[in-house]
Parts: C-alpha cells; structure tokens; sequence
C-alpha cells in the first residue's frame, strides 16, 4: 500500500511534473484549435498528438493565420516537453540499472569480506528462528534460499543473502565455505539437507556442519553425509517440553543463560589455542575463576566431555571450555585463549 506521503513526493517529483506537463498541452491544443478554428474536440485532440509528436502529417483542415501562429508555439512547448519526459525515462534506466549494479558489487564485497561466520541454508520456519537468534547475539552469517522473496526479505533488513540452491558447489564457495565457522542444513527436504552437507563436506573438509532431519531415519543419512550434529525438530521440542514439566527450574536456568537478551550472566564454549598462556595449566594454577569471574562446568577434548572438572583438571590446547558468567568477563577469557589479550581485566 502506498502512503500518502509517497503519494504526494511523486506528484511533486519529476514523473508528476512531466505527465501534468504534458496533459496541459493535450487540453491547451485542444481547446486553442476548437477556440481559434472551430473544430470539433476530436478534430483538435487529433491535430494536438500529431504535432507535439512531429509525426509529419498534413493540417486536417485548413488554418487561419491565427492557428499557423498557435500550431508554432504548441510544436515547440510540445516537442520541448516531450524530450524532457523522454530524458526522464531514460536516465531513470539508467539510474535502476546503476543502482542494481552498485548494490550486487556492494553485496559481493560483503561477501567477499565475511569471516568466521554462519552459512544458514534454508529460510524457513527454522531458518528464520536461527537468523533472529543470531541477529540477536550479533553472530555473523548469510542465508542461503532459492526463494528470491526470502532472499530480498533478508537483505532488506540488513543482512546477507543468496538466492541460490545451497547444495551448488559454486554458490558454497561464494558465500566464503572456505573460511566460514560453520553451516547448517535447515531447510525443509530431508533431501536437500543430506545432499547440501554433502556437499559442504566435500568443499570443506573440516568444516563443522549441523543438519535439520525431519523424519527419524533421516539422521543416520545425514550423518554418513557429513554433519556433525543432527536434530530434529520433534525431538528436540518433546523433549523441550518433557523437561519443563519434570525439571522446570533447570528448565529456566539454562534459558537463563542461553538467552541473548539476558545481559548479567551468560555461557559460553571456549576454545584454547597453542598461544595461549592457558594451556598447559590446570583451572587451580590458572586461577580461573578469581582471574575472569567464570565458572568452568565443562572441558570437551576429542569430542568427549568432561562435566564439571576438578581443580586439578589439565586444560589442553585444543580444548574447548564451557564456561559460565558475565557476558564481560566471558569477552575477556576468550581474548586470553585465542592468545590475544593477557591483562587482567578491571573491577
């Protein structure tokens, strides 16, 4: 729908000048020639659209000096006024066809310039659950969907997207597979997904991938494909509900600290890097908790994970931590694992 607003800019824009211009010198030549030759509106209607468009045919009737004088002056308004329409269309061609231009490259240097981010492919139920959280939590990603709508929604609020089929090797690697965090099959075909972690797989080796299955035996396809992780929406949300019903209070704390609008306490996955002053300590002789006001819940190595570890727990490079505590004081230990930061922070 239209605004009112809208409305009113385009009539006082060029496009509404030029057609009142132009229906003026329809009317005036119309009523010049019925006023100054007599003629019937049609006649002179006729005798109006043949001069302002130069066509060349002869007068209808024949003219006093009067219409002679009249027929000049409207040639030239006319012929004036129909370039200026005529310039107006074209450089707006011109302008559309710029503006698309600049907008694709604008759109491929963001691409270009994606790093460490997520390729969600599907923007579905799903997919637009995990767009939104990620917006939320300012993680960087681009959507993948071969609905151009979806596609054009997306970029309209902000974002990245492709309109392409994400199993295309080609679009994989425009969307930067090669130096991306992760991908995750979302989208409604069971197929699909098996076929785009495939895929993905096969472009990027290592790259960590989760898969969406909607049928039971879908998940051992999509992991002999190459997904790291697979869920279920069923699953997950019976499962989801059966334990808000036997646990709600746990239920409640880990949304507590999963949850990107709660800004006081927050979890999160660490990964210890070679450079980092951390490994090779244990959580004691790192001081851990007193250093970054974090708690260390979980260590994952070789893709086993050791809850809650004791003092003496050894953290390794490679390891991955799972931490609890301030979204500040998580900020800063994961500077100091990546080996990028060292101080202790303030307060």
């Amino acid at each position: 729908m239209t605004t009112a607003p809208a409305r009113a800019s385009w009539w006082l824009g060029p496009s509404g000048i030029a057609l009142v211009l132009i229906l003026a010198i329809l009317v005036a030549g119309t009523a010049g020639y019925v006023a100054l030759e007599g003629w019937t509106v049609w006649d002179a209607f006729y005798m109006t659209v043949i001069t302002v468009t130069t066509v060349g045919y002869r007068e209808i009737h024949p003219m006093s000096r009067a219409g002679e004088a009249f027929t000049v002056v409207l040639l030239l308004t006319g012929v004036g006024t129909f370039f200026y329409v005529l310039s107006l269309f074209v450089a707006g061609l011109v302008h559309v066809g710029f503006a698309a231009r600049w907008e694709a490259r604008r759109r491929d240097r963001m691409l270009d310039d994606l790093d460490g981010h997520f390729i969600v492919c599907g923007y579905g139920r799903m997919g637009r659950i995990i767009v939104d959280e990620f917006r939320q939590q300012d993680v960087p990603h681009v959507v993948i969907d071969r609905d151009p709508a979806a596609a054009n929604e997306i970029v309209e609020a902000g974002g990245l997207a492709v309109a392409a089929d994400a199993g295309a090797e080609d679009v994989l690697r425009k969307v930067g597979v090669a130096r991306a965090k992760g991908l995750i099959a979302a989208v409604g075909s069971d197929a699909e997904n098996v076929y785009i972690v495939l895929s993905a797989r096969l472009t990027r080796p290592d790259l960590y991938i989760i898969g969406r299955a909607e049928h039971d035996d879908s998940v051992a396809k999509l992991k002999r494909a190459g997904a790291d992780r697979v869920f279920s929406p069923y699953q997950v949300g019976a499962h989801q509900i059966a334990q808000a019903a036997l646990r709600p209070a746990v239920v409640d704390f880990v949304q507590l600290v999963t949850s990107a609008g709660h800004l006081e306490l927050g979890i999160e996955q660490v990964r210890l890097m070679p450079a980092s002053p951390l490994a090779g300590q244990s959580i004691a002789s790192a001081n851990v908790r007193q250093r970054f006001g974090v708690v260390v819940v979980g260590i994952q190595r070789d893709g086993k994970m050791e809850f809650n570890p004791p003092p003496e727990a050894e953290m390794a490079a490679g390891d991955h931590l799972v931490v609890i505590g301030r979204p500040e004081t998580l900020k800063h230990l994961e500077l100091v694992a990546a080996g990028q930061g060292a101080r202790q922070p303030e307060g």
